[in-house]
């Protein structure tokens, strides 16, 4: 009798196994995390959430330890095409929300499906290493714990990119990496130049522009500025309605539009870009332009050494300074896992679709890109299609051993027929047109559904 309950225990155990019900766990509570879980709790695929902070968010949390965030920051993209499926930003949200509406978009959101109740807070991921065929995570409370795979979305903006400048060791001013900045009230009093004309290193000048004694920016080289609005529309919702013209000709059109609105930038200073529109990211801002072509923010080209109490420029000229912020961007890391389990290229993971390790198949990474586009729609796209191949492996469904082929061999172009700069930062950027078509076609194939309208409802999704 005792031998007949054992094995129907054991034949319980293997069924379960069969199905999959191990867990999977998802490290990081951010947008990406989110997305994440709410794929899988859709799926009924049983999953945790690490979170290292007190609260989800991510970057957009400035009291999470090592967020870029600052006081002025706002998203980038509209509020119309970059919310998650099925949860639009609320009405009363401006066209491009402050970072603390964003902020709340994301705690309403993870309230609204239930999925704190899968989040381990203030819990730090220490070291993820394979076990046999799963993966043991190590936390910071020195548990252990099995999971059947996990899914990094961590983020790509915590490892700061510090340069270092000829001549700082005897620089009298102050030094600091973007991501300690916070706040204009740090400006007060002084001649600040800001190193990096990215979205960051725009608005962070800006604030300079207005809260210092004098504002200097340094630009190594050219960028196209785009207007947050054209023709009264933000400007991701104007391009949205041409996505059916060819990249070619969008970049031919809009760049004369262009040129129209914003005018020859090298009349305030800034150099000429070296090359066309969306070959690299663009800036989305009209502020610094507004500020320059009122003297508010001075422009210079690179640095070529700092002396005690000056900057000097690659033109040779030369600017006292007290403050120099470095908006010079972020090392992508996943600090851990050994980089034996991911592929680098450029300093950057090179994943199937930016998702799917080639190596291990119960691996992944969601949110180790950058696009053109929203990308929080894009997330939620993604964390379907993860979604879909761990549902179709618990299942032993075929289209999972045909998707194992793809993630081995499919090396597909991404980039719609721009031809992007040769950096480490477009070695993972892709148009997100191409990308939704490539993604779209291949889940056809595996007879994986798109995501529809509705499908999120929280009526529709139970607890796992």
């Amino acid at each position: 009798m005792i031998a007949k309950v054992k094995n129907m225990i054991n034949a319980h155990i293997l069924g379960v196994e069969k199905m999959g019900t191990a867990k999977y766990c998802i490290v990081g509570g951010g947008p990406a995390g989110l997305s994440m879980a709410r794929s899988l709790k859709a799926r009924g695929i049983p999953f945790d959430v690490i979170e290292r902070h007190k609260d989800v968010g991510g970057i957009w949390d400035m009291e999470n330890p090592g967020s870029p965030m600052y006081a002025s920051a706002h998203f980038i993209s509209s509020k119309y095409l970059s919310n998650y499926a099925d949860f639009p930003m609320p009405e009363e949200y401006p066209d491009y929300p402050s970072n603390q509406q964003i902020l709340a978009y994301h705690r309403s959101f993870a309230k609204e499906f239930g999925l704190y109740e899968h989040i381990q807070f203030q819990t730090a991921v220490k070291s993820i290493t394979q076990s046999g065929e799963k993966w043991e995570v190590t936390l910071s409370t020195g548990e252990k714990r099995i999971y059947e795979g996990v899914i990094c979305a961590s983020g790509i903006t915590w490892s700061p990119n510090r340069p270092k400048l000829e001549g700082e060791e005897n620089f009298k001013g102050k030094i600091i990496h973007s991501v300690s900045y916070k706040d204009s009230e740090s400006f007060k009093d002084k001649r600040v130049l800001v190193v990096g004309a990215g979205n960051s290193g725009c608005d962070i000048a800006c604030d300079a522009a207005f809260a210092s004694q004098k504002a200097f920016i340094s630009v190594r080289r050219g960028y196209h500025f785009i207007p947050k609005h054209i023709l009264g529309q933000p400007a991701d919702v104007f391009g949205d309605g041409a996505h059916w013209i060819p990249n070619w000709f969008s970049q031919l059109i809009l760049g004369f539009v262009l040129r129209i609105l914003v005018g020859d930038l090298r009349k305030v200073g800034l150099p000429k870009p070296d090359h066309k529109l969306f070959e690299t990211h663009p800036i989305i801002n009209d502020q610094l332009i507004h500020y320059l072509r009122h003297g508010d923010i001075i422009a210079k080209p690179d640095i070529q050494k700092l002396e005690e109490n000056e900057v000097v420029f690659k033109d040779g000229t030369r600017e006292k300074i007290d403050l120099i912020v470095l908006a010079t961007g972020y090392h992508w890391a996943i600090p851990y896992m050994d980089t034996k389990y991911f592929e680098w290229k450029n300093g950057r993971p090179e994943l199937y679709l930016t998702l799917f390790n080639r190596k291990y198949k119960n691996l992944f990474a969601l949110g180790y890109m950058e696009t053109d586009g929203g990308a929080y729609k894009m997330f939620d796209e993604m964390a379907n299609l993860i979604a879909s191949y761990i549902d179709a492996k618990r299942k032993q469904d075929p289209s999972s051993q045909k998707f194992d082929q793809l993630i081995e061999k499919d090396f597909p172009l991404l980039n719609g027929g721009i031809k992007y700069l040769n950096t480490g930062r477009h070695s993972v950027y892709v148009n997100q047109v191409a990308y939704k078509q490539y993604r779209s076609k291949v889940q056809k194939k595996m007879g994986w559904p798109e995501i529809k309208s509705g499908q999120f409802q929280r009526s529709k999704i139970g607890s796992v």
